[in-house]
């Protein structure tokens, strides 16, 4: 995964070297027909849900079966890096399998089988006080350094990760033997986390790396607001080593400083976004956190109600463009969203950038729209249908590619990211119906977590 650092600022110099341009990528994608305008909408979120499964499921790395960095079409890897697995996009990917077996588009028995695979290679892959690296080698558990200091745990993968393996635990816990067995193995390495350790000896904020080489010489403190509310939550919720109450209002709340009564479009961000306090952020803040983090009705302290926060981060970006300021084609109600991802540079090659309003170079992020079903389902169906009727050739062999734009001619590279591909299947599930999000609100361990850190939920009675 890429996009995770604690501002944008940081994260385009974060990815200079952790994803470096592409020649243009030959256009050898798989050919799609486009479905008829007659198909519903359960067809089409099915549809949609079963192409991204296929990243996890198809296109595994095949020893460890945990999700690729990246998957290319037309298997075309610069860095030689189709081995390396993300640890975050292999959360997402977890979450996606589950909704495969629940839906009944995979068999629960091989899914089994093949999550029990999974969770033995993460057990002996190198932990760094039990969190995880950004990247590991698929072939031999070892960490890949993200970048030369990047080179021990992430805790913000960890959390994206341990929030997939939370929920694997809870859909397995009263199964079968086998299911039984896969659910213990889950609830090990999700107590083996030594979430406290990342204070830096005490400090009341968590950071985002500890490596053992270079110790704390990355510094990156989690303060909100970014994708990274999760990470508090499940170190609240630790079981083993938790982390305090001072340190989510102190660390991740700024001291509650991170409220803002700014608005756009009317409507109130309230929040304020790193580094994005206008627009908000790219919209993968509204949805990594929220993978079984069930945003509705839920309030702490400082914010009445996360929903509201999310659903507004996507209008906003969703009003934005229409109006569409800069006037790239094809921009409008069917056509929208900006997230971090893949991108066209200037001269034509692939290259990858954090969209958001304020970073708008008329390329279009699918997941963007499609994972924001929940706050947005008139929009984001709109948009579902326009990608899958009328424009095909953005379609390939794992769902819609990771980036898209009218603009340039209808420009799209026949490439995806596990963090994009990821999150479509779980947040649509979400919308249809709730399933990731009771697995995981229902986790006794994240119940009191919640309820330790003064949040409330009348949907899972937490009070």
């Amino acid at each position: 995964m890429k996009r995770t650092l604690l501002s944008i600022a940081v994260t385009s110099l974060f990815f200079a070297y952790a994803c470096k341009n592409s020649q243009n990528p030959k256009q050898n994608p798989t050919q799609v027909e486009a479905v008829k305008s007659d198909i519903t909408d359960e067809q089409l979120m099915d549809r949609v849900q079963k192409d991204a499964l296929k990243y996890f499921w198809d296109y595994a790395e095949p020893k460890s079966m945990l999700g690729r960095e990246r998957y290319h079409e037309d298997n075309i890897y610069p860095d030689n890096d189709k081995h390396v697995i993300t640890t975050g996009g292999s959360g997402f990917g977890l979450a996606t399998l589950l909704v495969g077996v629940e839906r009944g588009f995979i068999p629960r028995k091989e899914a089994v089988k093949r999550l029990t695979h999974m969770m033995d290679f993460l057990a002996k892959a190198d932990r760094h006080k039990g969190a995880w690296s950004h990247w590991i080698n698929g072939e031999t558990g070892k960490t890949v350094p993200f970048g030369k200091k990047d080179n021990g745990g992430d805790l913000v993968e960890t959390a994206f990760l341990t929030s997939g393996i939370l929920m694997v635990r809870e859909y397995f816990k009263n199964g079968n033997a086998e299911e039984k067995a896969l659910a213990s193995k889950c609830d090990e390495l999700w107590k083996g986390i030594q979430w406290n350790w990342y204070t830096k000896g005490g400090e009341k904020v968590l950071y985002w790396h500890w490596s053992p080489e270079y110790q704390w010489e990355m510094n990156f403190p989690l303060e909100g607001y970014n994708e990274c509310l999760i990470t508090y939550i499940l170190a609240a919720s630790s079981p083993t080593h938790p982390i305090d109450v001072e340190t989510y209002y102190k660390g991740w709340t700024r001291n509650g400083t991170y409220l803002t009564d700014k608005t756009k479009y009317g409507l109130p961000l309230y929040v304020k976004h790193n580094y994005a306090e206008e627009y908000g952020g790219p919209l993968f803040w509204s949805q990594y956190s929220y993978i079984g983090l069930d945003p509705t009705g839920l309030s702490d302290k400082l914010v009445k109600n996360y929903f509201d926060v999310n659903k507004n981060q996507v209008l906003i970006d969703y009003k934005y463009c229409v109006e569409n300021p800069k006037q790239w084609k094809g921009y409008g109600p069917n056509y929208w969203g900006l997230t971090a991802g893949y991108t066209r540079n200037e001269d034509g090659t692939t290259g990858y950038t954090a969209h958001m309003p304020t970073n708008d170079n008329g390329v279009i992020t699918p997941t963007a729209a499609l994972s924001s079903f929940p706050y947005t389902p008139r929009q984001s169906m709109d948009f579902l249908r326009f990608l899958y009727i009328q424009k095909p050739e953005f379609i390939g062999s794992a769902g819609p590619y990771d980036a898209t734009s009218v603009n340039y001619n209808n420009w799209f590279t026949p490439r995806y990211l596990a963090i994009d591909q990821g999150t479509i299947a779980p947040m649509i599930e979400n919308y249809r119906s709730g399933f990731l999000w009771k697995l995981f609100m229902n986790a006794p361990e994240i119940q009191q977590g919640l309820k330790k850190l003064s949040f409330k939920s009348e949907k899972y009675n937490i009070k």
